[in-house]
């Protein structure tokens, strides 16, 4: 069955076509991940289901009786909340049907409507109908569910005082999705759930994902989620592709299809060409010759040609999806890029770490790891200066230049009234033309080069912080969550880069599938001390969990 259809569906945004001609049917208890490049619209598409986005053309079906919900990227909780108190507000098909039972309620306690049988037996019927709707929604089981759920997704009853402001990003995220899920709807659209999760918040929300009674749609980067939850993929780059199976299927088929379509294309060129040299052939003779033979000969092959463009026989050439030009080419520093000795870290006499001991050598690649609190960003904000220790010692190599990529986009703040054109010509000394011709290269049209930063995406920011690195020649870089808000064939270039680097990196990062490919070791950061783990993100799960 058929849950949710589209049929043609164009989607214009300021003068911007977004979506165009998008046909997609949604089947029932479908896992399904959405992929994409930036600005395929994705998030859009999210939105047109749910209902929030009007569509240029075309048509929406969606089937009898389902209900849709919808948790978008950027989360907003009531902030003079507690955790609990959030996770109770009532989602809002729920509040809608409450509402109704209330109208309906204070309409039978009118003494008057008991004369009118008429109108008394209209109300009971459509309490009937509401009530239906008020325990398909679970509103009877509303709270014992919300528990339920909160422990799903690992909240501890502990936790549940909690102030709101007290969470993290992603924490507020599965409290949000703590009130969609209660009604346990017919399809959930889940616009980048894991961002901001740790190791334990992405393996709870993985077990939700997987025991969920109904259609989800997910929209993530993080290609191991995929792989762990996704019976299908869904990829939308001008127009929908559907492949069975998780994101490593998806990537093999994919790459299959397309070396198919380039071997049918090239064929198909070839006959094409044939039928044009016969075409020329007969119209030179009929040319030389008057000889209607020839011109009905040549007229029946251009026909041949002109049907099989009518019919959509036409087969394209493969698409080369633009990738950005990033390169990092490190260079031999100091032989140990960064020791840490005896480091003590606290705030108002809560210690965060204590006694930490580490080497980082040149050419070392280390993925830094740990729960979300655990201190991993107070970590690079000693090694950068930005805080003194409580005790220690942090040496930097003498021949070592560090760069810094940060989470929240911090190294950008003095930028923001600036355009792209503006920092590329800070840093180097170039005329205007060759600083559009660098961004080009990082994926910015003509337009973005020329807006200024504090307009742009999370993605168009995270490569202008690349595009920085680039600029600076580091030979140490710190990586703060470097894969989010960048699409999977953006973070594919970086793990190419990354692997590639002669210098040390040191990287903080919840994206697993990342740090199997570009680090050599794991340093997990847990209750205050360090423990390093040889391998890559699986090696160290293997031995953490052991």
């Amino acid at each position: 069955m058929h849950r949710v259809h589209l049929h043609h569906i164009t989607v214009n945004y300021h003068g911007r076509e977004i979506l165009n001609d998008i046909t997609w049917a949604i089947g029932d208890n479908q896992r399904i991940g959405l992929v994409g490049p930036n600005g395929a619209g994705k998030s859009t598409l999210l939105k047109v289901i749910n209902g929030d986005v009007t569509i240029e053309s075309g048509q929406i079906v969606i089937h009898s009786g389902t209900y849709i919900g919808y948790l978008p990227q950027d989360i907003h909780l009531p902030s003079d909340m507690t955790l609990f108190e959030a996770a109770m507000i009532l989602p809002p098909r729920l509040a809608e049907v409450e509402a109704q039972l209330s109208e309906i309620e204070t309409h039978l306690a009118n003494p008057d409507i008991y004369g009118d049988e008429a109108k008394l037996s209209e109300a009971l019927t459509r309490q009937e109908v509401i009530l239906d709707q008020y325990e398909r929604l679970n509103g009877s089981r509303h709270g014992s569910r919300v528990r339920e759920l909160l422990a799903v997704l690992g909240f501890q009853e502990a936790q549940w005082d909690l102030a709101v402001d007290a969470l993290s990003g992603g924490q507020k995220k599965l409290v949000a999705l703590v009130q969609l899920a209660v009604s346990s709807l017919d399809v959930l659209l889940l616009d980048e759930p894991d961002n901001h999760l740790d190791k334990d918040g992405k393996h709870y929300l993985e077990n939700f994902i997987n025991q969920y009674k109904g259609t989800i749609v997910l929209v993530s980067h993080d290609r191991y989620l995929l792989d762990e939850v996704a019976t299908q993929i869904v990829e939308l780059d001008n127009g929908i592709e559907i492949y069975p199976g998780n994101y490593t299927h998806y990537t093999t088929e994919r790459e299959l299809r397309r070396l198919r379509q380039q071997q049918l294309y090239v064929a198909q060129q070839k006959e094409i060409a044939a039928i044009e040299a016969a075409i020329a052939r007969f119209e030179l003779w009929a040319s030389l010759v008057i000889d209607e033979r020839h011109i009905r000969q040549a007229r029946s092959r251009r026909k041949m040609l002109d049907r099989m463009e009518a019919n959509g026989e036409i087969i394209e050439a493969v698409r080369e999806a633009k990738r950005m030009d990033f390169k990092l080419a490190g260079w031999r520093g100091s032989t140990k890029a960064l020791e840490i000795i005896n480091l003590c870290m606290a705030f108002e006499d809560e210690f965060i770490f204590t006694d930490i001991n580490l080497i980082l050598r040149h050419g070392e690649h280390i993925g830094l790891v740990g729960a979300n609190g655990a201190g991993k960003s107070v970590l690079f904000k000693l090694i950068l200066g930005e805080y003194l220790p409580f005790e220690g010692i942090i040496k930097i190599g003498p021949s070592t230049k560090i760069g810094y990529y940060s989470q929240e986009h911090q190294t950008l703040e003095k930028w923001l009234d600036k355009t792209p054109i503006d920092l590329v010509r800070n840093l180097r000394d170039v005329d205007e033309g060759k600083a559009v011709s660098f961004l080009t290269k990082m994926l910015f049209d003509y337009q973005q080069t020329r807006q200024k930063i504090r307009t742009m995406s999370g993605g168009e920011r995270s490569r202008l912080q690349l595009a920085i690195l680039m600029l600076n020649q580091p030979n140490f870089l710190l990586l703060d969550e470097p894969t989010n808000n960048l699409d999977i064939p953006s973070v594919e270039v970086l793990e190419e880069v990354l692997s590639d680097f002669e210098g040390t990196i040191l990287t903080i990062s919840h994206d697993r599938y990342f740090l199997d490919q570009i680090a050599d070791q794991i340093v997990e950061l847990k209750d205050g001390a360090i423990k390093t783990y040889l391998g890559g993100y699986t090696d160290y799960l293997a031995k953490a969990s052991s």
